[in-house]
């Protein structure tokens, strides 16, 4: 089953029970939230979970765009990428948790063909704030389940203040034996799909109090899912990169952490341009930067005339389509290879300035500003140029 086939098999199930699908909105959140990037399917329902009436109803299903910065460091791992889209559910003050799992576990076992034996739940505790979720327990025991109980993995809130609660998460087996200990225990056990019973609204002093509807905001992760269903041992070997294995080892002989890392960033400033965001040194405009910046470096370690322009369209085409933009894939090449020049230039720049006698010696705070205000060379820049 390709990712189209699991997104379209999705959607269906919980049109038939329900369920408006919304819109997947942009990179870019609803005014006034603090995000730079939408980070999950909840973040424009926020308004809608917190009691304000949906204009599609209470049941809702969508196919969201996501990024995350948070995992940069962990990108080229088997499961954590920059950009990524979310499949979700949400009842807003209508049904309750315990039906979303067991709608859950059948979508997973009878819709996308998943062994119930290669399952397993995770599910909250209860602590000193609030009791522990028996309910989700109950419906994990009569599914024949396993349960592991936790207490923070399995709290899930949108900050420090704001709307929170109990969730139950349902974990694949990607090992290649029989299922063995708990999520917690062996990395093996793969988190694929988040039911958030969301009931709480956490104050500033951090005590809670209810919420003005219980609602339930599950999410799941494509191409995570993709990759479990069709036996990959890593998202970046699931069907949507098809096209980038195919072609960037031929350009560019590198190790497969650095691929994964050029396969990751690439695409996903691909996607971050063609939501209309232009390269920036602040905010935003930041983030397709930095990645570009990622990537450069990672090419140019060993080979300086390796260039974004040795992609193929198909690559920038392909990315835009899956993604349902509109941009020209040629605009965004263009912005793509404006960033290279922009960056070579910076780079032998800061060399030459680096090169002076006064930041030959170990830099404080006050160099580290100095470059970057005068000179326009971020830290992370000059701690790289150093190292060479």
């Amino acid at each position: 089953m390709n990712t189209e086939q699991i997104i379209h098999t999705f959607v269906e199930y919980f049109e038939e029970r329900g369920h408006r699908r919304i819109t997947g909105s942009t990179l870019l959140p609803p005014p006034g939230d603090p995000v730079l990037f939408t980070t999950s399917g909840m973040h424009p329902l926020t308004p809608y979970l917190e009691g304000r009436p949906h204009p599609l109803g209470r049941r809702l299903v969508n196919v969201q765009r996501c990024l995350r910065t948070t995992d940069l460091e962990e990108v080229g791992d088997a499961t954590h990428l920059t950009v990524f889209e979310m499949l979700g559910t949400w009842s807003l003050g209508d049904y309750e948790g315990s039906l979303s799992l067991d709608w859950g576990f059948k979508l997973l076992t009878e819709g996308l063909g998943v062994d119930p034996g290669l399952l397993h739940a995770t599910v909250f505790a209860g602590d000193d704030r609030t009791g522990p979720d028996t309910a989700s327990q109950q419906v994990w025991q009569d599914l024949g389940v396993p349960v592991e109980l936790t207490v923070e993995d399995n709290w899930w809130s949108n900050g420090p203040v704001g709307p929170c609660g109990p969730d139950s998460e349902i974990f694949l087996w990607s090992g290649n034996t029989p299922p063995r200990s708990t999520p917690t225990r062996d990395h093996r056990w793969v988190e694929v799909w988040n039911h958030v019973m969301m009931r709480h609204r956490r104050l500033e002093d951090g005590s809670l109090v209810p919420l003005p509807q219980r609602n339930v905001d599950t999410g799941l992760g494509v191409e995570r899912l993709a990759a479990l269903l069709q036996g990959k041992s890593s998202v970046f070997d699931c069907d949507v990169f098809d096209p980038w294995r195919r072609t960037v080892p031929d350009l560019w002989p590198l190790d497969e952490p650095s691929l994964r890392l050029v396969y990751d960033h690439v695409r996903s400033a691909v996607v971050v341009l063609g939501d209309g965001v232009r390269p920036a040194n602040t905010g935003r405009g930041y983030v397709p930067r930095r990645l570009l910046r990622r990537v450069l470096t990672t090419l140019w370690r060993d080979d300086p005339s390796r260039s974004l322009g040795d992609l193929p369209g198909e690559l920038f085409s392909h990315t835009l389509d899956h993604f349902r933009q509109d941009a020209d894939p040629s605009d965004v090449r263009r912005l793509l290879l404006g960033e290279e020049r922009r960056f070579g230039r910076l780079l032998e720049r800061g060399s030459q300035v680096l090169a002076r006698p006064r930041f030959r010696r170990t830099l404080t705070d006050e160099d580290f500003h100095y470059l970057h205000d005068t000179h326009g060379l971020p830290r992370d820049l000059v701690i790289s140029l150093r190292q060479e």
